[in-house]
């Protein structure tokens, strides 16, 4: 149960209601991180901008490695609620359950591209320690196996927009959908 009042679709008037209806038709349905900014639609609105532009825009990475990095945050973090969100999505793409479930729980175990690979150490280590010990060496590995600075730059706001999502999602008590979270336009 969330931690604030929270207005739900139906009670929903005004802009609040126009923003609700917009993000069921390019979204597919409502979701409940949506519903926790309602006391502020806007902050809704800039949400939405921030993450199709940081998942869905033009970038050297490709949509799985986006909810890769999503699903190793919010386990990092253990945040269910975005773990079952961003697994769904790579499920989608990876369309093999035990792979999603391992790398939800420790990606090392998994033979995984070297970029792959590269992407969840990175992800792993700056989102326990945004400071760690190695950061330019494993960032040389990275530019070394192929990855360039707008890689490097995307996967960094990958990382950090769930950081921010994750929290918002921990501190104000946002519960899955009934549905777990499937349904979504991934694509």
């Amino acid at each position: 149960m969330p931690y604030i009042k929270v207005i739900q679709h139906e009670e929903a008037e005004g802009q609040l209601k126009e923003i609700y209806d917009e993000l069921v038709r390019s979204r597919g349905k409502l979701a409940e991180v949506h519903k926790i900014q309602s006391l502020n639609p806007e902050s809704i609105v800039a949400h939405m901008e921030l993450y199709m532009k940081i998942m869905f825009g033009k970038s050297p990475l490709r949509r799985y490695q986006r909810e890769m990095i999503a699903v190793i945050v919010s386990a990092a973090n253990d945040c269910d609620y975005c773990i079952q969100h961003h697994a769904q999505a790579l499920l989608f793409f990876w369309k093999d359950e035990e792979k999603v479930k391992q790398l939800s729980k420790d990606f090392t175990q998994l033979e995984l591209p070297e970029k792959d690979a590269l992407f969840c150490q990175y992800t792993q280590k700056l989102t326990v320690d945004p400071n760690f010990k190695g950061k330019e060496v494993l960032l040389n590995e990275m530019k070394a196996s192929g990855i360039e600075d707008r890689g490097i730059l995307d996967a960094t706001l990958v990382i950090s927009y769930f950081n921010f999502v994750n929290r918002m999602v921990l501190g104000l008590g946002v519960n899955l959908e009934d549905d777990g979270g499937g349904g979504y336009k991934y694509e």
